[in-house]
């Protein structure tokens, strides 16, 4: 019984404080509610005195305080607006670099997994990419360095995603011209595109086990004219990853397709010999 009593106080104020024309009595009640955890009340609030406040003493805060509010309640869409809003209408404001930080960090909470449109990623990098550059030295400096580290890992897994996709279709016709090479060719731009892109990537072993297999298949789907030259680059390939990843799970396939690759170039080589 308390407790609904309590509940029925609670909204019984919040309708008076909603239908008051007093702004600043909203204000400071917004403010309360911000400060205990209230998000959606603050957000009820702060909504319709916002504009009414702009180019007064407390204008900017309570524009700051909304974003806020938005993103605490987890709609980060409209947090990332509020939070351009109030760069664009106070752009040297107490919040400023606050405020330019948090339209990337909202983006980035409401990236989405690496298999879906990557959109929101490329908005987020752009946004805490413009952070650093109008604030180098800033507060949430490392912050902003760790998400865009995490946003370009996204990346790069949705391109391993697609290159692991185009290795899989293989022989699939209904996606080649003639013996599943445009799968394994896509695979291959896929993966050197995406090395090249990120070199540093922590998934690069992951790219260039599948740049070697595509390599290898290519070949061995590859119309004769064809098949000497691309033996010889999967050849190539193969001895390239052992290179650079000599302690690689994957080296002992390397060396099965160097041997079936010199099966193949010697043979054909020997054969020309003999002619």
């Amino acid at each position: 019984m308390c407790a609904v009593l309590l509940l029925t106080g609670c909204a019984k104020e919040f309708n008076q404080v909603y239908k008051s024309d007093n702004y600043q009595y909203k204000y400071e009640y917004a403010k309360e509610c911000f400060a205990r955890g209230k998000y959606t009340r603050a957000i009820s609030i702060l909504e319709g005195i916002v504009t009414m406040l702009k180019g007064s003493q407390n204008g900017q805060e309570c524009l700051y305080m909304l974003a806020m509010a938005e993103y605490n309640n987890k709609d980060y869409e409209t947090a990332a607006e509020y939070f351009r809003k109030y760069y664009s209408s106070y752009p040297q404001g107490d919040y400023a670099e606050l405020a330019k930080f948090f339209v990337g960090q909202s983006l980035f909470m409401s990236t989405p997994e690496p298999r879906l449109d990557q959109s929101q990623t490329l908005s987020a990098i752009t946004a805490f990419q413009e952070y650093l550059d109008i604030y180098p030295m800033a507060v949430k400096k490392q912050d902003a360095q760790d998400r865009l580290f995490a946003l370009q890992d996204k990346l790069v897994t949705k391109e391993l995603h697609s290159a692991q996709l185009y290795y899989d279709l293989g022989n699939y016709f209904g996606n080649c011209n003639s013996g599943g090479e445009s799968n394994f060719l896509a695979c291959i731009i896929t993966a050197e595109n995406a090395l090249k892109d990120y070199p540093y990537s922590s998934l690069r072993e992951d790219f260039s086990v599948l740049l070697m297999k595509s390599k290898f298949e290519l070949a061995e789907n590859s119309i004769e004219a064809k098949r000497m030259e691309r033996y010889q680059d999967a050849e190539d390939e193969c001895y390239g990853f052992i290179n650079e990843f000599p302690d690689s799970k994957n080296k002992a396939l390397a060396e099965k397709f160097i041997e079936k690759c010199r099966k193949y170039t010697k043979g054909i080589g020997e054969s020309e010999s003999d002619n």
